[in-house]
């Protein structure tokens, strides 16, 4: 959903804006069971405990791509991570988001969560032009996956990659993203599909559109409560350094099916505590999923009318529209974040530390950028030149960057670009993705030394405008 795009939705967006300031004080939940002939003893029709165990299996997996010791240990890593990955019939302790000093957390295993739950199975399969190989979403995953546990502690200095960062990044599009915005909130939400006039399954106590709803919702990662919290306690829940913002009940411990923070929601709230402007992002996107909830709420267990799928189709769009420029956020934020690396690379000071931040910070970048390419918008031209310009690699100072992997699974490095060269390419990174998606926050920005740089090194492959 690219620029042009974004303006039909802005007279939504403000609608939200106004929702927001109205209904601050409104968590997600309860709502009631509508379900016709439903004689059981639930109150509150809200389920998405799967999509949190997605999130927990999806921090654990992110954990576990550490535990490298460079070979050694790389056939027990990669069965641990790929136990994350693709479930396990075993159940799984929770690596993260786990209890610490201070943040005690309720659940400390996967099926305590939800049962029966796996990434794989959720997970972006359309081709992945982005990385080597032109392989799909699912078999990049699997071939970091093997690098990583292969890694010492998920760090590859040669050719620039760490595969924990590289791992999760993509994770939250392919999977959270992915399924809710080209699924749940697409098709899904067709008068033919889950009606809201029978239970989403037999015996369920929600309909097929509450529960349809509420899945999109879960793959957001906001704590239940969200509305009363700032963009600041948002973050600070989400690094597990607030428990008086994240228990909302009181109870002393943080319950992960409703309490928590996750990926999106946690970059959202990011980008809304940390950039240029004040951008709303985060309540944006939980009040469009809130009102959207109660709008199917409202129908009282009846067949949704045309009107009203229409409204909701249109807090759909508020959400993907949002969701879509907080990815492209933070693609923006580490793009600077590189450029800024660079420049103490360059200066030989504590090498092997900027090194190893830079090398961070690439591989957030490199993650986000195929995150915003694993929606249901096919962003054509824009994922070609960011493709492009971030590569497959970061330029690393011998000059050498990954062009390709070979038939055994092995990166082939012969591109050529100096450290020069790639600072031009991520301000063109940045400039495209204001040019594009219309973001506003813009963390790190780095815009303004665009044209002095490109100026200063003369016209090169990487300062080319088309």
């Amino acid at each position: 959903m690219l620029k042009p795009t974004l303006k039909f939705t802005s007279a939504l967006v403000a609608a939200a804006l106004i929702s927001s300031a109205a209904l601050a004080d409104q968590a997600y939940g309860p709502f009631p069971v509508t379900v016709k002939g439903y004689e059981g003893d639930k109150t509150n029709s809200v389920s998405y405990s799967g999509q949190i165990a997605r999130h927990v299996l999806h921090d654990s997996l992110k954990k576990a791509a550490a535990k490298g010791d460079g070979g050694n240990n790389a056939a027990q890593v990669e069965a641990l991570m790929l136990a994350y990955f693709n479930g396990s019939e075993s159940d799984l302790e929770i690596i993260a988001p786990a209890s610490k000093d201070g943040f005690p957390v309720k659940q400390a295993t996967v099926n305590e969560v939800s049962k029966g739950k796996n990434i794989s199975g959720k997970f972006y399969n359309g081709a992945m032009t982005a990385w080597p190989g032109n392989q799909s979403g699912v078999d990049v995953a699997l071939q970091m996956i093997k690098m990583a546990a292969a890694s010492e502690q998920g760090y590859d200095p040669v050719n620039g990659m760490d595969w924990a960062q590289l791992i999760s990044k993509f994770t939250l599009g392919a999977m959270a993203y992915n399924q809710a915005v080209d699924n749940y909130l697409d098709e899904k939400l067709d008068a033919g599909t889950k009606p809201n006039d029978q239970p989403y399954k037999e015996g369920a106590y929600y309909t097929g559109k509450e529960h349809v709803w509420d899945e999109a919702f879960g793959y957001f990662g906001a704590a239940a409560h969200s509305a009363g919290l700032s963009p600041e306690q948002i973050y600070a829940v989400a690094k597990q350094k607030d428990l008086t913002a994240a228990d909302a009940n009181g109870d002393g411990v943080v319950d992960l099916k409703s309490e928590m923070v996750f990926g999106p929601a946690y970059y959202a709230a990011g980008a809304d505590k940390g950039g240029n402007q004040n951008t709303q992002y985060m309540a944006t996107i939980f009040n469009a999923f809130r009102d959207g909830r109660a709008l199917i709420a409202s129908a009282n267990g009846e067949k949704l009318t045309d009107a009203q799928r229409a409204e909701l189709k249109a807090y759909a769009d508020v959400i993907e529209t949002n969701w879509e420029k907080t990815l492209a956020e933070a693609t923006f934020k580490y793009a600077g974040s590189v450029y800024k690396d660079i420049d103490k690379l360059k200066s030989g000071e504590d090498s092997d530390k900027a090194l190893r931040n830079y090398v961070k910070h690439w591989g957030e970048l490199k993650g986000f950028s195929m995150a915003l390419q694993s929606g249901k918008s096919n962003l054509g031209a824009t994922a070609i030149d960011l493709n492009w310009m971030i590569g497959f690699s970061p330029a690393m100072p011998d000059g050498k960057m990954v062009s390709d992997i070979d038939a055994d699974g092995n990166f082939v490095r012969e591109r050529e670009m100096t450290l020069d060269d790639y600072q031009v390419n991520m301000l063109k990174v940045q400039k495209l993705l204001i040019d594009k998606f219309g973001i506003e926050s813009r963390a790190n920005d780095a815009t303004a030394d665009l044209a002095a740089l490109a100026e200063k090194l003369g016209t090169t492959e990487a300062a080319e405008t088309d």
